[in-house]
C-alpha cells in the first residue's frame, strides 16, 4: 500500500502471504532448522530468495516446520513436534518440507518456500496434494540456505497450481555474488512460457519418456493406477509416450545416502555451541562443551546420518563407499543425459505410496530412506523436477506425478506439468 501511494511499482508479487522453511534464514523471525540446538537463533540477514521474494511484493508471514535440518521424509523428527497431512491428521505430510506443505494445502498461504536434497518439496507436495518444485541446481541461490548436503540442496516454491510455481521461480532465480554455485546465465521469463502460443507449440511437440525401472517393485497399486491415467491424458494431448531406461537407478538410494549424509557431516560440525545456537553450559573444557552440545542438541534422526557420513569419510573406507557413491552419481547423471535425447521429460510417480500413518516407518530408517526411491535421482544430477497432484487413492489420500526435465530446462518442465493440469482441474 505504501508503495502504490507514492507511485511506485508494488512488485510482482505484491501482497502475496508467504511462509518459509525453518532452514532458510530470515530477520523477521528466528531460524531454527527444527532444532532445539538452534532453538531462539535469530539470523542477522535475509536468505536471497527471502530478500528478492520481499522485493517482488511478497509479505512472509511465519516460518514451518520441518524435519530436523532437513533430515527426514516425515516431518516427524523436528525438535518441536510432528506436522500432520491435513488430509488425514493419522498420517504424515512428506517431508522435509511438510510444514510448509501443509501450510498450502490447508490454505493458511497460497505459496510457501522449502527446500530439496533429495525430494523434500517434492514428496511433500505429493503427499498434501500441491504442486512442489526444484529447480534446476544453481538456478536459485543458496545464500542463507542452512546447508544439509551442499551439491543437492536447492530452494524452490510449494503452491496451489503451477502458474504460481512459476511465478515464484520468475521472483527467486537469477545470478548471486554470494553463492558461487548459482547459475551466471539468463534467466527465462517462466511466466512467459506458460502463455497459450507457448503451450500450443509445446503440446505439438511434446515427447513423455517412462522408465520401466522407476516403476518397479515396492510401487503401490493405487498409484501405479493414478500414474497410467495420467499418461493417458497425455497421450489424449497428443503427447508420444516413449520408452527410456535408467539403468543405475536402482542404485540411487544407496548413493544419495552416502553423499549427503558426508555432506552433512561435514556441514554441522559447525554448530558446537561456540559460535551460535544453544550450548553447554557445565562443560569443563572446549572437548566437553562440543560433546555436551551436540549430545544434548541434535536428535537421533541427525545423529545417525552425522555418525553415517562420518564413517564413509574415514580411512579405510572413502574409497569403498562415498568415492563409489560419486561414481554412481556421474553414471546417473549420464542415464539422463540419455534419456532426454529421446523425450522432453520423464514422467513416473512422485512416491511409491501415498501418505503413510505417523510412526509408521520409525522403527526402520531403510523403510523411511525407500520413501524417497523416485525422487533422489533428480539431486544426483541436479536437473529440475516438478511434483502435480494426479489423484487419489480410495482413503482419500492425494497422489502426486513427477516430471523431470533436462539442465535449466524449466520452461519445458513447466509446460508438461501445465498442460497436465489444465486437462484435469
Amino acid at each position: 500500500d505504501a508503495a502504490v501511494a507514492k507511485g511506485q511499482s508494488a512488485g510482482s508479487l505484491a501482497g502475496v502471504p508467504i511462509a518459509i522453511k525453518d532452514n532458510i534464514c530470515t530477520t523477521f523471525a528466528d531460524t531454527t532448522c527444527g532444532s532445539r540446538l538452534l532453538e531462539g537463533y535469530r539470523s542477522p540477514f535475509d536468505a536471497t530468495a527471502v530478500e528478492r521474494l520481499i522485493a517482488a511484493g511478497c509479505v512472509p508471514v511465519g516460518k514451518t516446520n520441518l524435519d530436523e535440518f532437513a533430515m527426514g521424509s516425515s516431518t516427524e523428527h523436528s525438535g518441536f513436534g510432528v506436522t500432520r497431512n491435513p488430509w488425514d491428521t493419522s498420517c504424515v505430510p512428506g517431508g522435509s518440507s511438510g510444514g510448509s506443505a501443509v501450510a498450502v494445502a490447508a490454505g493458511f498461504v497460497p505459496a510457501a518456500l522449502g527446500s530439496d536434497t533429495g525430494g523434500s518439496i517434492r514428496q511433500p507436495a505429493a503427499f498434501c496434494g500441491i504442486v512442489g518444485l526444484k529447480p534446476t541446481y544453481g538456478r536459485v541461490s543458496r545464500y542463507g540456505l542452512v546447508a544439509y548436503g551442499s551439491s543437492l540442496d536447492q530452494i524452490g516454491p510449494l503452491t496451489r497450481d503451477v502458474t504460481d510455481a512459476a511465478r515464484l521461480l520468475a521472483a527467486m532465480a537469477g545470478p548471486d555474488p554470494r553463492d558461487t554455485t548459482c547459475y551466471r546465465g539468463a534467466t527465462p521469463d517462466f511466466e512467459a512460457a506458460l502463455c497459450e502460443d507457448a503451450l500450443v507449440a509445446a503440446r505439438a511437440r511434446l515427447r513423455i519418456g517412462v522408465a520401466p525401472a522407476m516403476l518397479g517393485d515396492g510401487l503401490d497399486g493405487e498409484v501405479r493406477a493414478a500414474f497410467d491415467e495420467a499418461l493417458d491424458v497425455y497421450r489424449a494431448l497428443g503427447a508420444s509416450i516413449v520408452e527410456v531406461d535408467l539403468p543405475h537407478s536402482a542404485y540411487g538410494i544407496a548413493a544419495y545416502y552416502l553423499i549427503a549424509t558426508a555432506e552433512c557431516s561435514s556441514n554441522l560440525a559447525r554448530f558446537d555451541g561456540v559460535r551460535y545456537g544453544r550450548r553447554a553450559v557445565s562443560a569443563k573444557d572446549i572437548i566437553e562443551l562440543y560433546c555436551e552440545t551436540r549430545s544434548a542438541g541434535f536428535g537421533l534422526e541427525v545423529k545417525r546420518r552425522i555418525m553415517l557420513g562420518t564413517f564413509a569419510l574415514s580411512a579405510g573406507y572413502y574409497d569403498q563407499y562415498y568415492a563409489k557413491a560419486l561414481k554412481v552419481r556421474e553414471l546417473v547423471r549420464r542415464d539422463f543425459e540419455a534419456v532426454f535425447e529421446k523425450a522432453d521429460v520423464l514422467a513416473c510417480p512422485t512416491t511409491p505410496t501415498p501418505a503413510f500413518r505417523l510412526g509408521e516407518k520409525s522403527a526402520d530408517p531403510l523403510e523411511m530412506f525407500l520413501a524417497d526411491a523416485y525422487t533422489v535421482q533428480a539431486n544426483l544430477a541436479g536437473v529440475p523436477a516438478i511434483s502435480i497432484p494426479c489423484g487419489r487413492s480410495a482413503a482419500g489420500l492425494p497422489i502426486g506425478l513427477q516430471l523431470v526435465a533436462p539442465l535449466f530446462a524449466e520452461e519445458r518442465l513447466l509446460q508438461a506439468a501445465r498442460l497436465y493440469e489444465r486437462e484435469t482441474r
